[in-house]
């Protein structure tokens, strides 16, 4: 029997107007790496060998980088209708392409410039040895974030139910994950603009 495994769901999609820049572009110290960059280094030493980048607002300059990460890029065209369209493109990329193997995605997002790796190996170790049933979900100080755990099947329910810049939560409000907390790791908050940029995170 195959041992089940979880890809990661990257988006990175957006223009990042408040940023001034699409945020997989934006690097928090102008020697150091881009928020892509290190999401996707993150991610590789948490163990996860299958990931999937969801692009849109800029493609051709970060392609190299996902080739030299050994990830997949997907193109949301729809893109400027907010993280849903990044979610339904990913999701949609990961039923045609994944193994049966894969049976469930970590979702998370380009712009949370202190969720480390410590973070997604706990939340993926909250998740092993759970089915293709499985939600979960980071939690700092008790409120919800990223990333999340989607079990492949949730992935058709969370496509149909993914608008606007809502994501996952109208199906997480249906279906609530269980939290998995990790305030003593990071804060979990996004970055919007310059001045909400951090390098806490590990």
């Amino acid at each position: 029997m195959a041992v089940m495994t979880t890809a990661g769901l990257l988006l990175a999609a957006g223009a990042g107007r408040r940023m001034g820049t699409p945020k997989a572009l934006v690097r928090p110290d102008p020697a150091g790496p881009t928020l892509l960059e290190t999401t996707l280094d993150r991610l590789l030493h948490a163990g996860i060998e299958d990931v999937v980048v969801v692009l849109g607002a800029v493609v051709d300059p970060v392609l190299p980088v996902i080739e030299a990460a050994g990830a997949r890029a997907v193109v949301a065209d729809d893109w400027q209708e907010g993280m849903g369209a990044s979610l339904r493109a990913g999701l949609a990329h990961l039923e045609a392409h994944a193994g049966p193997e894969v049976t469930g995605a970590l979702v998370t997002l380009v712009d949370l410039p202190d969720v480390g790796t410590r973070v997604h190996r706990r939340v993926l170790g909250a998740a092993r040895g759970l089915g293709p049933d499985r939600l979960l979900r980071a939690a700092y100080d008790g409120v919800p974030g990223h990333p999340v755990v989607l079990g492949r099947e949730h992935w058709a329910a969370v496509a149909d139910t993914a608008t606007g810049d809502r994501g996952a939560r109208a199906h997480l409000a249906e279906h609530p994950p269980r939290l998995v907390e990790c305030g003593d790791l990071a804060t979990g908050a996004d970055a919007d603009t310059p001045q909400d940029l951090g390098t806490r995170g590990g």
